[in-house]
């Protein structure tokens, strides 16, 4: 018997389909009344797997109530779901409304949603909380059947994570039968995400439904001429071949890990671009207005090529792209895979990808990644106790819907996974915190945003800090930023405050994949007009992508194995051959560190294969104590895979510079005098609602905003250096900022594993770093040109068998 209704049945039939194994399996859940986790490839149908119940069921009786939540770590994911699920519910002649709700929905279609809810709402995490945050949310979601959770392995482990668990806590709270649903095609451990998904962390509660495998992807490393270059990131030395494989393709989707990147990848193809093939460019800096053209251009299949970011990683369904193009190393398996998955959107068809490598460890990390999709093998997620400043915007999100009782909301958190074992110490500090902003700034009336109503309840002590918290509610917490526009009116998108302090009337800078002149910047927008003259490229001071301890441990073992070696272009093999013979090889779990002189300084690296997050922060504490033991420092550089360290004195006992208590002691002094933990303090006192960014027709400028949190943080840390968003800031300093677990398990291993070895000159392993002294503020992919003259010149030295 078919379990299909039969207007879905009709459907599949007349598109000559039958349904998938996993398809049903997720009705076959809904209809036990089970939480579901699907894990599926890409292509293979997820989406209409996880609303397939919904139709189902809504096809037989229909209601003018919510049904069914979707949500997508994406407004553009969940946009183009809403034009993927509307023709098939069309094509059933089914009468089922769907509608999507982000920052980017009208404000008159937000009033009427909540009023006249559609059947199937498409939203994000921060617009969820928001609607939870209104009166008549009790009313509004009572009737709700499902939430489905899309691409759930790009959100579970971090803050917005955190953010839609507590949602969910309270969605469960108002429909009791709620069922949950989560999607993805690139999770590593199903047994985590499913205790993650349920109520109470009960994973046993979460069937797991998995697809069956698709056809394995064809992947390949784009060599130029067959060579690997010594230093560099961007992989923009291989323009001219990346724009024949577009030429050879129907659509190829070019992915950077960076937007500076991406600008200067789009302006690298475009002058290679002699037969003008259509190319566009998308990133979250620009416009709204210029994605959504690219991405129409897309669906109509009016574009060659899209140079992107991780803006469209995920989920996006566009059937005419048949290659797939990744600019510089991938630094996660699991993030490549996703990638790959854009091309040939279909189970039974391969994807197909290249990588163009921008050195020689990236080409070792590229082939690492190959051969782990290969296997099936995808990097592990940590997960983590929930945030506290996540913890108080929900806490006022729940208080601006109705007053709230401390012991039952408490019970209620505590249902959310990340929080189950938030105690009633930590709850207590936080709700005093958003009740009047703690012990040093109670006494001021713009803090006091809860009263206790007797009883242990608690309600807004005035109806404006509703609004204040709807307008300035969200997780992603952007640098300061000033609009790009020309002097028509017409918006380009963003750049940060602090690239635009560096311009001037006149200057010229590459933005939307255009070269921009500069006419005036005041205070929100900077006003330009179209050039032909050379440019800079936009810099942006967000984290990098950090390199997965997955593919680090990868590389180490290529590092350790020659029988491997016979895999490698000539150049890579020749390489670690050199090293071998002149110096040592890291060996699994081996700390190696060469010192040696060089232009008349005495230099020290050390391949700890860490991420350079990771790299940066151990640069900053090794210089700091080798300022103390008198070794004269001038400077550090670091990459993905080692750290070198540079002076006036030779380091002859490199243990006493990787010893353990380094954390105990340079680290706090080091985070408590920089600017890291007031970065890590801006984002929590916006997150928890401390410092507003927007108020009733005003938005702050980002350096109002700083100023503020500056303020405030100076204020806490003399006169309540316990105030619990210093703790927050403290927790994302050593984790986000830092990665902090990463450099403890280093200097762990680091005394009994640590190889030094003296040389008498620069290494063949040292010269993809080395070549970066000097460059360290340079945007990466700008500077590569230079890059590949002089650390020719390294190499030859680095090379010699003498």
């Amino acid at each position: 018997m078919n379990p299909l209704p039969p207007p879905i049945a009709a459907w599949f039939a007349r598109q000559g389909w039958a349904p998938h194994a996993h398809q049903l399996a997720m009705l076959a859940a809904a209809q036990a009344g089970e939480h579901a986790l699907l894990v599926a490839p890409t292509g293979a149908g997820k989406t209409m797997a996880g609303f397939l119940p919904t139709l189902a069921r809504l096809s037989q009786s229909v209601s003018q109530t919510l049904d069914t939540l979707y949500v997508s770590p994406l407004k553009a994911l969940a946009a183009d779901v809403e034009r993927n699920l509307i023709a098939p519910i069309a094509a059933m002649d089914l009468p089922i409304s769907v509608e999507t709700r982000s920052g980017d929905t009208p404000s008159d279609r937000k009033a009427r949603q909540r009023v006249r809810p559609p059947n199937i709402l498409l939203t994000t995490p921060e617009s969820l909380s928001l609607l939870i945050s209104y009166a008549d949310s009790a009313a509004l979601f009572a009737g709700l059947d499902t939430i489905i959770i899309d691409e759930v392995h790009a959100f579970a482990t971090g803050k917005r994570g955190d953010l839609l668990a507590l949602a969910m806590a309270r969605l469960q709270a108002m429909a009791p039968g709620l069922r949950r649903v989560a999607l993805s095609a690139t999770v590593a451990d199903p047994d985590a995400y499913r205790a993650w998904l349920a109520p109470r962390g009960e994973a046993e509660r979460v069937r797991l439904v998995r697809g069956a495998p698709g056809a394995p992807p064809e992947l390949a490393i784009l060599l130029p001429q067959g060579r690997v270059p010594w230093s560099g990131h961007s992989g923009r030395y291989a323009a001219p071949q990346v724009l024949a494989e577009i030429a050879r393709h129907q659509t190829t989707l070019v992915f950077s890990n960076t937007r500076a990147l991406a600008e200067l990848i789009f302006q690298d193809l475009w002058k290679e671009n002699s037969a003008a093939l259509p190319i566009g460019i998308h990133h979250g800096s620009l416009a709204l207005e210029a994605r959504v053209k690219v991405e129409g251009a897309m669906a109509a299949g009016q574009l060659r090529a899209l140079v992107a970011t991780s803006s469209l990683d995920m989920g996006i369904d566009w059937g005419n792209v048949d290659c797939v193009i990744q600019m510089g190393a991938p630094k996660g398996a699991s993030r490549l895979m996703q990638r790959i998955g854009r091309a040939n959107h279909r189970l039974d068809s391969p994807s197909k990808a290249m990588i163009v490598p921008g050195n020689r460890f990236e080409y070792l990390e590229a082939r690492a990644a190959i051969d782990a999709i290969e296997e099936g093998a995808l990097d592990a997620d940590v997960f983590r106790p929930g945030a506290l400043d996540v913890l108080a915007q929900h806490i006022m999100a729940c208080a601006c819907a109705a007053p709230v009782d401390e012991a039952a909301l408490l019970a209620e958190i505590r249902t959310a996974p990340p929080y189950a074992a938030l105690d009633a110490a930590q709850f207590d500090a936080v709700l005093r915190f958003v009740a009047d902003g703690g012990y040093a700034l109670k006494a001021y009336d713009r803090f006091r945003r809860l009263t206790p109503d007797g009883a242990g309840r608690w309600r807004l002590t005035h109806p404006r800090f509703a609004q204040q918290h709807r307008l300035n509610a969200g997780i992603i917490v952007e640098a300061a930023m000033l609009g790009v526009r020309f002097r028509n009116g017409r918006r380009l998108g963003r750049i940060e405050e602090s690239f635009a302090a560096t311009l001037s009337p006149g200057d010229t800078f590459f933005f939307s994949g255009l070269s921009l002149a500069v006419e005036r910047i005041d205070t929100e927008d900077v006003l330009v007009r179209a050039s032909s003259r050379p440019a800079r490229i936009p810099s942006y001071g967000g984290a990098r992508m950090p390199l997965t301890t997955h593919l680090a441990d990868r590389v180490r073992g290529f590092l350790a194995d020659p029988a491997q070696w016979a895999r490698f272009p000539d150049d890579v093999r020749e390489w670690l051959e050199i090293q071998a013979r002149r110096s040592r090889l890291p060996q699994p779990g081996q700390l190696l560190v060469e010192s040696f002189p060089h232009h008349g300084r005495h230099h020290l690296v050390a391949y700890c294969f860490e991420g350079w997050n990771a790299h940066q922060s151990l640069g900053m504490l090794v210089t700091r104590r080798m300022e103390t033991l008198g070794l004269k420092p001038i400077g550090f550089v670091a990459n993905d895979y080692a750290l070198a360290c540079y002076g006036l004195e030779p380091v002859t006992d490199p243990a006493r510079l990787f010893s353990p208590d380094i954390l105990a002691e340079e680290f706090t002094e080091w985070v408590e005098g920089s600017y890291l933990l007031k970065r890590a303090f801006r984002e929590v006192a916006v997150i928890g609602g401390l410092v507003e960014r927007q108020q009733p027709g005003k938005r702050k400028t980002g350096r109002q905003v700083t100023f503020s949190t500056d303020l405030i943080y100076d204020v806490l840390r003399r006169y309540e250096p316990e105030h619990v968003l210093l703790k927050a800031a403290w927790a994302d300093a050593r984790t986000k900022l830092t990665d902090i677990g990463r450099l403890a398990d280093l200097l762990d291993r680091a005394a009994g594993t640590m190889l030094h070895v003296d040389l008498p000159r620069v290494s063949p392993l040292a010269v993809p770093v080395l070549v970066m002294i000097g460059r360290e503020s340079v945007p990466q992919g700008l500077a590569d040109e230079a890059l590949l003259i002089e650390a020719e010149a390294l190499a030859a030295e680095a090379m010699r068998l003498d």
